[in-house]
C-alpha cells in the first residue's frame, strides 16, 4: 500500500477575517475532493486568517498512481485559487498492512 501526502500552502493577502478564510479553504477543499477522491483537511494555522495550510491525502497500489494524482491536485489547486500558492510539499510512503503493530484485518 502506498500513502501520499500533499501539503500545501496559500498566503491570503488581505484577507482579514477567519470567514472569509473559511470560504477559500472550504471551496478549494471541495474540488480536491471531487476531482481526485482524495482526503483533505486543513492541518496548520488553523487561528492565523493570512495563512491557510491543507493536507491532501491518497492511497493506492502503485507509487506512480499516487505521484501523478497528487501532481495532479497540486496544479489544480494552483489554477484554481485566486491566492498565492506559497508553498507545497510531497511525501510518499510504503506501508504493509502487516507490518502495522496491533492491526488486524
Amino acid at each position: 500500500m502506498i500513502v501520499g501526502v500533499l501539503t500545501l500552502t496559500v498566503r491570503l493577502h488581505g484577507n482579514r477575517s477567519l470567514k472569509a478564510k473559511r470560504q477559500v479553504a472550504n471551496s478549494l477543499k471541495q474540488k480536491l475532493r471531487n476531482t481526485f477522491n482524495v482526503a483533505v483537511a486543513e492541518v496548520e494555522a488553523l487561528d492565523d486568517h493570512q495563512k491557510l495550510v491543507v493536507a491532501v491525502v491518497t492511497v493506492a497500489n502503485d507509487t506512480a498512481k499516487v505521484q501523478s494524482r497528487l501532481d495532479k491536485a497540486q496544479a489544480m489547486a494552483e489554477a484554481v485559487c485566486p491566492e498565492e500558492l506559497a508553498g507545497s510539499n510531497m511525501e510518499i510512503f510504503s506501508a504493509e498492512a502487516d507490518e502495522a503493530p496491533g492491526m488486524m484485518l
